[in-house]
């Protein structure tokens, strides 16, 4: 079994024995080996950057074993450069989340932490699937332990927030599959995701597909208009939930884009580039503007999300090196900001019980080092320069400004909307007289909080100061890949390519 199999299965296996048998273990017993076991699990992906050859853009520790030859489905793994990082994120990231619900959740917190391993392997195999079957199961199973975690751990609305985020996502899923099938047999039976990639398909046949797999990933990054489960689900969810949301479920749609539209469909990508780009600057514009007025700190996080990864997005479709390699690196980067933002406000929650932005004021006054964090991530969520919240907005502002000069110019507003709200809920919630007494009473940070906090704090400003340490694995095949979509694949390819800026 290769570091691919065991940072795909060790988690899930840890996940079904804290199901099995974390009832009969002592409650700190189990706090503890969940702890450990999501450090194992991280501790596996860690020889897979080690071991990665940064100079290529092939697929690297690739596993291909015959799963059900009727069908010629295979058990095939792999990462190149754009997957590696999404690896080592997901298994760093649920470290985080059962840590920071350490003295949190007390009601079966076998079972919590059970869900989240579960879901941290399902989410590390969409990321390393190569064959279509297997990714669409590891898609669609990480549906269920965000659908319990948040059914069953969540705030007052749960149940209806859990059923909107799976129905909405679950709906998109299913013209992807019928769009997989297509493929399945236009590549004389074979789901690998790499020979779909060569096969030769007329325009209008690509136009249908992309939009069949538009339905799914758009819904789970999620774009403007098929964004308001999000809202809903942040809310209602506890805080280990919104931040492996926001953090690592979201990216799993770009992911899919990056993966089958582009490379599979690259034709139908550049003709309906424009319509990808409008739709990308109004995440960014509008959503950002409706992030300003929220009077709840959890939506105005979770609509600050929609607006970044409508940078994501925008990226990938002006095609040129610098937006794709930004629109990566924001991923990433708003896996660390995200987390770190929800996280705040979870420490906020847990000591007042309310998310709502006017139950705070002069929280600096009861709680100067945690206020300190905040206004850390704070300033890297509005793209603070030296903050990983920078560099991908920058490298993506970049290259829409070498693919046409407005969209780089109204792209770069979101810099603007981004401090707005970022630093007016941080003015609202930390800055000022205490407005509430029961503010006062508040207790600054443990060192469990401390600890957490401080470790996204420093990558968020390791991944700002030196960006290449990110940037130079994903190269080749970042490279690789607008090389695909450039050459096309039908002789509809120039003019659907008469667009596009060299």
């Amino acid at each position: 079994m290769s570091y691919l199999s065991l940072s795909l299965w060790l988690p899930m296996v840890f996940g079904v024995f804290l199901l099995a048998c974390g009832r009969s273990m002592g409650a700190r017993t189990v706090r503890w080996f969940s702890l450990l076991a999501a450090v194992v699990a991280f501790a596996v992906t860690i020889p897979i950057y080690t071991g990665f050859d940064a100079s290529s853009a092939a697929m690297q520790f690739e596993e291909n074993i015959p799963w059900v030859t009727r069908f010629h489905m295979n058990y095939h793994l792999g990462v190149d450069g754009i997957s590696l990082w999404f690896v080592l994120l997901t298994a760093f990231i649920n470290i985080i989340a059962i840590a920071s619900a350490w003295e949190v959740i007390e009601d079966r917190f076998h079972q919590y932490a059970a869900a989240f391993m579960l879901l941290s392997g399902l989410m590390i195999g969409v990321f390393t699937a190569l064959d279509g079957v297997l990714f669409y199961l590891f898609f669609e199973a990480t549906l269920i332990p965000m659908y319990l975690i948040i059914g069953i751990w969540g705030g007052q609305n749960r149940i209806y927030a859990a059923f909107k985020f799976f129905l909405y996502t679950l709906a998109g899923s299913l013209l992807m599959l019928l769009a997989m099938l297509f493929l399945f047999f236009q590549s004389g039976f074979s789901f690998n995701i790499l020979d779909w990639q060569q096969l030769v398909i007329p325009l209008g046949v690509q136009k249908v597909l992309f939009f069949a797999f538009l339905a799914a990933f758009a819904v789970k990054i999620p774009m403007w208009p098929v964004h308001t489960w999000l809202p809903d689900a942040h809310v209602q969810a506890p805080t280990a939930g919104s931040v492996v949301l926001a953090a690592i479920m979201l990216k799993l749609g770009a992911y899919g884009l990056l993966r089958f539209s582009l490379p599979i469909l690259p034709d139908a990508s550049r003709d309906l580039a424009g319509m990808m780009v409008a739709l990308s600057l109004i995440a960014v514009v509008y959503v950002g503007l409706v992030a300003i007025v929220q009077k709840d700190m959890k939506k105005l996080v979770a609509y600050s999300s929609v607006a970044h990864m409508g940078f994501v997005t925008l990226g990938f479709f002006i095609f040129n090196k610098l937006g794709m390699a930004g629109g990566i690196v924001q991923m990433i980067a708003h896996g660390f900001v995200s987390a770190g933002m929800f996280l705040c406000i979870g420490v906020l929650y847990d000591r007042l019980h309310s998310r709502d932005i006017a139950d705070y004021g002069g929280a600096i006054h009861a709680m100067p080092k945690f206020a300190a964090f905040a206004l850390l991530f704070a300033m890297a969520n509005c793209g603070l320069p030296a903050t990983a919240g920078f560099v991908g907005e920058w490298m993506v502002i970049l290259g829409a400004v070498k693919y046409e000069f407005w969209i780089g110019v109204v792209a770069a507003t979101a810099l603007i909307w981004g401090a707005a709200y970022s630093l007016w809920l941080y003015k609202r919630v930390y800055l000022g007289p205490v407005s509430n007494p029961k503010v006062k009473t508040m207790s600054d940070i443990n060192a469990r909080e401390m600890l957490i906090l401080a470790t996204l704090a420093l990558a968020t400003i390791f991944m700002g100061v030196y960006p290449k340490f990110f940037t130079q694995p994903m190269e080749p095949a970042v490279k690789q890949l607008i090389e695909q979509v450039g050459q096309g694949k039908t002789v509809a390819a120039p003019a659907a390519n008469a667009g596009l800026h060299p």
